[in-house]
């Protein structure tokens, strides 16, 4: 049983060598309208919006994106960004009722990340490992979302002017950080983000995040780490969790546009394998 895998941009991994696997983009939307696809200079748009004075946003992939994205599958996964930040959930869920109304017979099951960035990757490897392994579709759907539950995204940002502009935190904390110079590490909880710690400098950042991945439970397995302009502070987030659980399959990779444009310069996102989530509760269809 072969799947084919969708996921909105915010997964950050655009393209893979299997014809299976696509994205649908995010956009960014400012002087100019950014598409979240592999054409897009990443690092000319992060320039542009530095010299931007005016307003600025994100819009989610529509029904009609997802179904051209669906081509003709028929066993199909769809991955999300959080429902509670974009539209992309509610647009994909429509996707895939018009789909299988339309094909009788095939089936397609949208997972709501309740995240956003390296968690959506390590979904669809657990996908592959499932179709890998055999398991039938409703097997895959079942294990895919127990796999879910010991997920957590936690996340270290330097700025936090366009969450703030686009609503997703409160602006007065926003530019309290910005005047003092503090960096702010939080998480994504139950689909929102949430500011847990203000540490000063990189080093108490650094054993900041430690700190909080060992209390969620995690104890070496995947660890995926996204990141604006900030490979040093991944790095050092990498050797530092190696050097206490040194069988950590560690990936890391560059955001694509919309998460670049939340996380901005030297944003990281963290998304690894731990203890029960009470957060990750996906809603079913």
């Amino acid at each position: 049983m072969q799947y084919k895998i969708i996921s909105d941009s915010s997964c950050n991994v655009l393209t893979m060598p299997r014809e299976d696997f696509a994205t649908v983009p995010l956009k960014i939307l400012a002087a100019r309208e950014y598409v979240d696809d592999a054409a897009l200079d990443v690092d000319a748009m992060i320039e542009d919006l530095k010299n931007y004075k005016g307003k600025s946003s994100s819009s989610c992939p529509n029904v009609g994106e997802w179904l051209e994205a669906f081509g003709d599958g028929e066993f199909i996964f769809g991955i999300t960004i959080t429902k509670h930040l974009s539209g992309s959930y509610n647009a994909a869920v429509n996707a895939a009722q018009t789909y299988m109304r339309e094909h009788p017979g095939r089936k397609v099951f949208i997972f709501d990340s309740l995240s956003a960035g390296p968690e959506l990757m390590l979904l669809v490897e657990k996908i592959r490992a499932c179709e890998a392994a055999g398991d039938d579709f409703e097997t895959t759907k079942e294990k895919v979302l127990d796999y879910h539950n010991h997920l957590h995204t936690l996340f270290s940002l330097e700025s936090l002017t366009n969450l703030a502009r686009n609503g997703r935190i409160n602006p007065a904390v926003a530019k309290i950080a910005s005047v003092l110079g503090i960096r702010v590490v939080g998480e994504a909880s139950g689909g929102q983000l949430s500011l847990v710690h203000k540490p000063r400098g990189p080093r108490k950042t650094t054993s900041t995040l430690v700190s909080m991945m060992k209390e969620r439970g995690f104890a070496g397995g995947r660890l995926r780490v996204s990141h604006c302009h900030a490979q040093e502070t991944a790095l050092a987030l990498r050797d530092a969790v190696l050097a206490e659980f040194p069988g950590t399959r560690f990936t890391l990779e560059p955001t694509t546009a919309l998460c670049s444009y939340y996380a901005e310069e030297g944003g990281i996102i963290i998304a690894m394998e731990g203890g029960f989530n009470t957060g990750n509760d996906n809603t079913r269809f």
